[in-house]
């Protein structure tokens, strides 16, 4: 449970689940622990952005490239839209950053049954969670 600097508790799950049913995002992560808002960490799927990057002519660009490219970013924004109709505006994601890399069980990132470990993940991220609440 994650409990907002306004006393608001948010249930991470039911936004984490609504972002990962997306077909471009591979696992996300809400943050927002004694924070004004809720954030996401978010990872792109390997496999689906290949043919978005082929029918958006951005064929070779890194991760790192897409996540601030404009297109790709209004298509994640409209995901977190959808995902925020599911719960009220002091629970929803205001702020989100594409992460350059996937979260993998060989990087930490995931447990055995490929469960985010939020802990790893803050540590590991640290900079980009300080940056969404800048």
């Amino acid at each position: 449970m994650i409990v907002t600097a306004g006393g608001k508790n948010v249930a991470p799950a039911v936004l984490e689940d609504r972002l990962r049913s997306h077909p471009l995002i591979s696992q996300c992560m809400v943050v927002g622990d004694n924070k004004p808002f809720i954030a996401a960490l978010i990872t792109l799927d390997p496999d689906s952005i290949k043919p978005w990057m082929v029918a958006n002519k951005k064929e070779g660009a890194t991760i790192a490239e897409l996540a601030k490219d404009p297109a790709l970013l209004s298509v994640i924004q409209s995901a977190v839209d959808e995902t925020n109709k599911a719960v009220s505006r002091a629970e929803s994601i205001r702020k989100f950053t594409i992460l350059p890399v996937d979260f993998t069980i060989a990087g930490g990132q995931l447990t055995a049954k490929l469960s985010v470990k939020r802990h790893v993940v803050g540590q590991q991220f640290a900079r980009e969670i300080d940056e969404l609440f800048a």
